[in-house]
């Protein structure tokens, strides 16, 4: 294992590295790294990693899912709301006014 203290970034090579991308396994300066899922990553890492195929269609597929749901729980709400008020008899509000 190398000490982090004589490696230089990959990008600036003037500049000493501060993070190990736990990817790749480069070393990297501070402007060069950002936190991803708690972890310090390059942003060549973490553009990677947000571009997977598998990540972006679960995700859409949960939102599908739950907006389905939801308008269909709105639709049934509305449906036997109504469905009740409709099965009042005209005699409950005292006939004619």
């Amino acid at each position: 294992m190398s000490n982090l203290v004589h490696e230089r970034c990959r990008n600036h090579p003037s500049r000493e590295a501060a993070a190990r991308c736990p990817e790749c396994r480069r070393f990297f300066c501070r402007e060069c790294v950002t936190e991803h899922q708690g972890r310090m990553m390059c942003t060549a890492c973490v553009e990677r990693l947000a571009s997977t195929p598998g990540a972006r269609s679960s995700r859409s597929a949960i939102w599908l899912v739950l907006s389905a749901g939801g308008m269909m729980l709105a639709w049934m709400m509305f449906y036997y709301m109504g469905m009740s008020l409709a099965r009042i008899p005209s005699t409950f509000h005292g006939g004619t006014p």
